[in-house]
């Protein structure tokens, strides 16, 4: 509900503080006296598109403020949690626009976006008169209003996923289509080329073991002249051993004293005799282990250059070419497999599709139901706004399938029998649409309501017991929630439960609207004067007093 509006510097106000309750609220007042600028003031505040220049002149800047109570479990909520604003039973809008026409919005003393504004307005006003284009009038809406009425919603919920699940599954059959297309189109280069790379069968780390095998193998020639010279004089017959065992003989055949001091060159002499052995056989075993034929080292720099040959034929490096087989075997895989895969997600696509269309037409079917009680109860509405003869109609037209259904919605209006058909806002005329969507509007609303909601003029081309009929249902959509009507009948005024009048006065030269509450008394001038015009005679009086 809007509690309050604070304008400041905007158009012909300089500063206005309204308070508004809960009920039918009614807004009177002179032509031009300034009851559109409370409308785009308040359009201001919640981010609609409005007016481009709504600076008071000589202001260098304008400011409106709006003050909202939302009950428990109020859809905006959601909206401030998504934008991450301090949720709190008020809810408080504010905006300013300077001079050269830079907007800046706050929502509970939060900086916020335009978006934000819009976003929130959806869930706290709505604005209803002769050209709006953004309620009743809008065909585009005419769908979801019906879906309303009939208390749609986990059917549409229900039916929103089934889209989804259907599109993924389109969606996953038509990917795998164009993989495996793509995969059967190299089907002849994967099975070469597995069959090339299974044959060879290189394994990671072999390159770099295989040319270090051949580089020992190269070198070892050389390497090995030099060991087998060494081993010979270590071996030989005038070689290192023989020399030291022949000192050895003749040092223990010393006798004496010239023995005993020997005793430690002898022991010597033993200790080198087995170093030179042990190293005598250390190499002889590298002797061996340096043994190779010339095959040996064909066949290792065979395997080295093909597998070097494949990496760079396929582009990878010799580490990487028992990865890239595995990659093209896996590939090879899935075409092999294709025809299972393929089938899998045809079946479920189909399933998903058949889930969907059931269930789409469930919901036709529930929508043709509640168009046809939606029609019986316009229709209801009709006959006391003295329109018995007119016929509303809500026609359900096949459509392009999506996540709300394939139908489409609209309420199309007869104003006499045998008359064509026709769109509300192309058929009717200005009275008779201002009926059309007021009858239309009770029957949607259907009881309390969350949103304020706001009728410029809705009354305008009717009166006598026709307007006494349209504040009544005014009156009844107010019930448990809050209706703000500006309006020049006073049948519609005298049924309001608060009275407001604007008024537009001439101060130091300067043009300036305000906007005053009403009591008893001023409420009886205030009916009479939109009976008899400037002059209140006594009979406009008396008819006040009898309406209010």
């Amino acid at each position: 509900m809007l509690r309050a509006l604070d304008i400041r510097d905007i158009l012909l106000i300089d500063h206005l503080e309204l308070g508004f309750e809960a009920g039918l609220n009614v807004l009177t007042g002179e032509t031009g006296a300034g009851k559109s600028i409370l409308l785009d003031s308040l359009g201001f505040v919640l981010g609609w598109r409005g007016r481009a220049e709504l600076v008071r002149s000589g202001a260098a800047q304008g400011e409106v403020t709006a003050v909202f109570d939302l009950p428990d479990g109020h859809a905006a909520f959601a909206v401030l949690e998504e934008a991450g604003i301090p949720q709190a039973s008020e809810l408080i809008l504010r905006r300013v626009n300077t001079s050269d026409g830079r907007k800046t919005a706050w929502v509970n003393d939060r900086r916020c976006s335009g978006d934000v504004l819009r976003a929130l307005s959806e869930h706290l006003v709505e604005l209803h008169g002769q050209n709006d284009d953004r309620g009743l009038l809008n065909p585009r809406g005419h769908r979801s209003l019906l879906d309303d009425f009939a208390g749609l919603g986990p059917k549409l919920a229900e039916l929103r996923g089934l889209w989804r699940a259907r599109a993924k599954a389109a969606s996953e059959l038509t990917a795998a289509r164009k993989a495996i297309e793509a995969l059967r189109e190299e089907e002849e280069y994967l099975r070469y080329s597995v069959a090339e790379l299974d044959k060879l069968s290189p394994k990671a780390g072999e390159d770099e073991a295989l040319d270090r095998q051949r580089r020992q193998m190269q070198g070892a020639e050389k390497v090995r002249s030099d060991i087998v010279r060494a081993l010979s004089v270590l071996r030989d017959e005038k070689g290192a051993e023989d020399s030291a065992s022949e000192a050895l003989r003749w040092l223990e055949a010393v006798g004496g004293e010239a023995a005993e001091l020997l005793v430690e060159a002898i022991e010597a002499l033993e200790r080198g005799l087995n170093e030179l052995a042990l190293a005598s056989d250390a190499v002889e075993d590298t002797l061996r282990a340096m043994e190779f034929s010339p095959a040996e080292l064909e066949a290792c720099e065979e395997r080295l250059f093909a597998i070097r040959g494949l990496a760079r034929k396929y582009e990878v490096q010799p580490d990487d070419l028992a990865e890239h087989a595995d990659t093209l075997r896996t590939k090879l895989e899935q075409v092999d497999a294709s025809d299972a895969e393929l089938g899998a997600l045809e079946a479920a696509s189909k399933a998903a599709d058949a889930a969907y269309r059931a269930a789409a037409e469930a919901l036709s079917a529930a929508r043709r139901t509640a168009a046809a009680k939606l029609d019986a109860a316009v229709m209801a509405e009709l006959a006391p706004l003295k329109m018995e003869r007119a016929v509303f109609t809500t026609e359900l037209t096949e459509g392009e399938a999506g996540p709300e259904g394939s139908d489409s919605v609209s309420f199309v209006v007869a104003t006499n029998p045998g008359a064509p058909a026709g769109p509300l806002a192309k058929i009717a005329s200005g009275g008779e649409l201002s009926r059309f969507l007021l009858a239309l509007k009770v029957c949607l609303t259907g009881g309390a309501s969350d949103v304020t909601m706001i009728f410029d003029e809705i009354d305008r081309g009717v009166g006598g017991a026709t307007a006494d009929a349209v504040g009544r249902r005014l009156r009844a959509l107010g019930e448990g929630g809050q209706v703000l009507v500006v309006t020049h009948s006073p049948q519609v005024a005298a049924l309001g439960q608060h009275h407001w009048r604007v008024e537009k006065s001439v101060t130091n030269g300067q043009t300036l609207s305000t906007v005053k509450p009403l009591g008893v008394e001023e409420r009886i001038d205030e009916v009479a004067r939109m009976i008899s015009g400037d002059t209140i005679t006594v009979e406009a009086r008396a008819a006040a007093k009898a309406l209010l």
